[in-house]
């Protein structure tokens, strides 16, 4: 019986809630009797008589200079103001400022942060059916066609609203890219709007509040930002971890080198795999220079036994300190074989360490 009150309340509220429009949603319920009152006056104190204390306790704080007088009432709108959200790591936002702004920090050296935030711009756009009418790179500046959204049609299932209004918007983003280019803000500002509240009503072409449409915007464009790092890294993480081709050759300097069939940012990561798969303690690394600073320790001899089953695959080192130096040749990756004064391996020790290196490269789902 409980369970069947709690329904039909459910049901009632869905109904109430229908009856309201966009319009009631945004403004305090009760009645609006205040505006007709007449601000309070000052009590008047005969000549002679001692005034009373009176207390500030309760007095509103003078409004500002730029605050608009007329906001009462129905005109003035409750909803909780509208925040930009740093989702993608290495965003951040500005206390203070106003602007539908955010900072984005370079986190990934693949390509120019300037191209990968207006790749992912784009891409959200394109995903949305939404046009561009302008571009320009090197001003760092795009316009967007008329974003539509019809409530009639594309009304949640839990909103219970049966709203016939539609509002088309256009949209400027600006790209504010620092001197270094590791830094850059994405601004977005309102240039047109369109808002019928009725198939029949006129147009408004003035938002109520402009920085609520161009935060909500600019977030769904971060969510999206967001979403294709998540996706970009989980194809990563799967291209390391599985088996990656390599064959002898040469590096940038023609030294003799193994090539792994993969881009730099594939292939650093997985050699690491490998090398303590190998029995390399990897005491530091400098990613930006390539070099990494390895101890062959040597390699357990179960784990040996059931990993080769030919003496001749293993590892002929002695037990000290090497160094490698990994280098990008063209879209595939060197790895060059140091000893510990940085002298590169002679060729026939080259070929001889290769089939044990080879064969743990293309080791599909390597785990340590």
């Amino acid at each position: 019986m409980t369970n069947k009150l709690h329904l039909v309340g459910l049901l009632a509220l869905g109904v109430l809630t229908a009856c309201s429009s966009v319009d009631e949603r945004e403004i305090a319920g009760g009645g609006f009797d205040y505006l007709a009152e007449t601000p309070g006056q000052i009590m008047a104190v005969p000549e002679g008589m001692d005034s009373p204390q009176f207390s500030d306790t309760y007095k509103l704080p003078d409004i500002g200079e730029n605050a608009p007088r007329n906001t009462m009432g129905k005109d003035l709108s409750v909803l909780s103001p509208a925040l930009v959200l740093p989702l993608v790591t290495g965003s951040h936002i500005e206390e203070g400022k106003k602007g539908a702004t955010i900072w984005f920090d370079q986190v990934d050296d693949s390509q120019a942060l300037d191209t990968t935030i207006w790749n992912s711009l784009i891409a959200f756009l394109e995903a949305q059916g939404i046009g561009v009418t302008e571009f320009d790179k090197e001003s760092q500046r795009l316009v967007s066609d008329w974003m539509t959204i019809d409530e009639s049609l594309d009304a949640k299932w839990y909103s219970w609203s049966n709203s016939e209004r539609t509002v088309g918007q256009r949209f400027e983003f600006n790209l504010e890219l620092k001197p270094h280019g590791r830094t850059a803000a994405l601004t977005v500002d309102l240039l047109d709007y369109k808002e019928k509240k009725t198939l029949d009503s006129t147009v408004i072409t003035q938002s109520k509040d402009e920085r609520r449409n161009e935060v909500e915007i600019l977030n769904r464009v971060i969510e999206h930002y967001e979403y294709e790092i998540r996706l970009a890294d989980a194809k990563r993480i799967r291209q390391i971890r599985q088996g990656l081709a390599m064959e002898l050759g040469f590096d940038e300097d023609g030294e003799a080198a193994y090539v792994v069939d993969a881009g730099y940012d594939i292939a650093w990561p997985r050699f690491l795999l490998v090398l303590r798969k190998l029995g390399f303690d990897v005491k530091d690394y400098d990613k930006s220079t390539g070099l990494l600073f390895a101890k062959f320790n040597g390699v357990d001899g179960g784990w040996w036994d059931s990993m080769w089953s030919d003496d001749e695959l293993q590892l002929k080192l002695d037990n000290e300190d090497y160094r490698f130096k990994i280098g990008s040749v063209g879209n595939k990756t060197s790895v060059t074989l140091l000893d510990n004064e940085s002298k590169p391996f002679p060729v026939n020790k080259v070929s001889e360490l290769y089939p044990v290196f080879s064969k743990t490269m293309s080791t599909e789902d390597l785990d340590i």
